[in-house]
């Protein structure tokens, strides 16, 4: 749920089935304010000492940015003029006086918070770009050992809530890279602006209540009140409404802290909401499967042995145990990777409403578990590198200059526009990928 429009989703949308790959895409394109609303701003640059990584929307997240935040914040009298009165809409609602007035010390217009909403749309991933990230080396490490360092807190949130620690800790490896990535933007400043900025106004006043009814409820404090710039908050990145439906108390201390340096209330509350929608213990997500050539599916659901009657099978080449009625899904068409997604991929999808998403959790859950990588290879158009091949190019992209922070492996936003600025420079075909060929062209540099 957690950092979305709507939320589900301000995730990447991913359109599943056909005969081509489709491109992951955060959103559509905003429409702005008018310009009326808003006067020639004055802006001052604040440089921001971070210490997390820059969450962004999901998938976003899986992202290479680090370093300094430059936050720009501007004198706006609008926004001031709007701030008071939203005052009087926030204490009608219930918000007490002193509770708004704390919340809003030092508040001031964002701008970068409006740029970031209005330019989701602007780089577009692939499905096993996106899974890349998901389930990398690292991500599948880090898992790992979260879910061991853990483990007792996990164990008695899946006997509470009937929800595997693999798959709670995929979601926390998936939202905030196991609490490294959280972000550090002041939740209420975030909400405000995007309030005001009026594309989702209401929608984003909504939660701004909900975020200020959070602080008076005292579960946290304004100074530790931080989150992503669309106002998703701790190590599983929910929003304000889905943290007053959903999120518990599970240390027990009178807090619902999903802040804390102890996620044990985070990773509680996301089993609470996977739990509250359905969750079934013991149910794969899903499972890759093989198809027959030409095999077409529709949204039709059987039974895996019905399944295997038509030549679906896992695999390995058996019949996939009947754990429940079953539909067959091909993000990337029929020349990619095919999975049998039961019940529980659906409630993945009400955390983050996109296909991508949920693959990518349960994926990574698989692989924390100790399980494979996916079988089949994709239609990438590309000779694809691995891993540490990857890191190489970030590393040899920063040697020449180009603005990346953090050698992962990921290639999430930056990496791509740098690739890109590089083939172009290098006359290549600007497609962002990971290739071979740009490796091979930069070992030459």
């Amino acid at each position: 749920m957690f950092v979305r429009y709507l939320f589900p989703v301000l995730g990447a949308a991913l359109l599943s089935g056909g005969a081509a790959a489709t491109a992951l895409e955060s959103s559509i394109r905003p429409v702005a304010r008018p310009a009326a609303a808003t006067p020639t701003p004055q802006v001052t640059r604040v440089s921001v000492s971070t210490r997390s990584l820059r969450p962004k929307l999901r998938p976003e997240a899986l992202s290479d940015n680090s370093g300094e935040a430059q936050l720009t914040r501007v004198s706006n009298p609008a926004f001031d003029n709007w701030v008071r009165s939203f005052r009087g809409r926030a204490l009608s609602r219930g918000v007490s006086a002193r509770v708004f007035d704390a919340a809003f010390q030092n508040i001031n217009y964002n701008a970068d918070v409006v740029s970031k909403d209005r330019n989701q749309a602007e780089f577009k991933r692939q499905i096993w770009d996106y899974l890349d990230s998901a389930a990398s080396p690292e991500r599948v490490d880090m898992g790992q050992q979260a879910l061991s360092r853990h483990r007792s807190a996990l164990s008695r949130i899946e006997q509470a809530y009937g929800v595997e620690a693999e798959v709670v800790t995929a979601v926390w490896g998936l939202e905030s890279k196991y609490g490294t990535r959280m972000g550090d933007i002041p939740v209420i400043e975030a909400l405000s602006t995007l309030s005001f900025d009026g594309r989702r106004g209401a929608f984003f006043e909504k939660q701004l209540i909900a975020a200020l009814k959070i602080l008076q409820n005292g579960d946290t404090t304004p100074r530790n009140f931080l989150g992503s710039w669309a106002g998703a908050m701790g190590h599983t990145q929910f929003i304000p409404t889905s943290y007053e439906a959903y999120a518990v108390d599970f240390t027990g201390d009178g807090r619902r802290d999903i802040w804390s340096n102890d996620p044990s209330d985070a990773l509680a509350s996301t089993a609470a909401y996977l739990k509250r929608f359905g969750w079934r213990k013991g149910m794969p997500w899903g499972v890759e499967v093989r198809v027959p050539n030409g095999a077409r599916f529709g949204n039709t659901s059987r039974m895996p042995s019905q399944w295997a009657a038509q030549g679906v099978v896992g695999v390995d080449g058996r019949a996939v145990r009947d754990y429940g009625s079953a539909r067959i899904i091909q993000p990337a068409g029929p020349a990619g990777a095919s999975f049998m997604v039961f019940a529980n991929f659906d409630v993945i999808k009400r955390y983050n409403n996109a296909d991508a998403y949920a693959i990518g959790v349960g994926h990574l859950s698989d692989r924390i578990k100790g399980g494979p990588g996916i079988q089949a290879s994709w239609p990438r158009g590309y000779t694809p590198v691995s891993f540490e091949e990857r890191k190489e190019i970030q590393r040899r992209l920063k040697q020449m200059g180009y603005p990346l922070e953090k050698i992962d492996g990921i290639i999430g936003p930056n990496t791509a526009k740098s690739i890109m600025n590089f083939q172009q420079s290098a006359g290549m075909k600007t497609d962002g990928f990971a290739s071979r060929e740009v490796l091979k062209r930069l070992r030459s540099r």
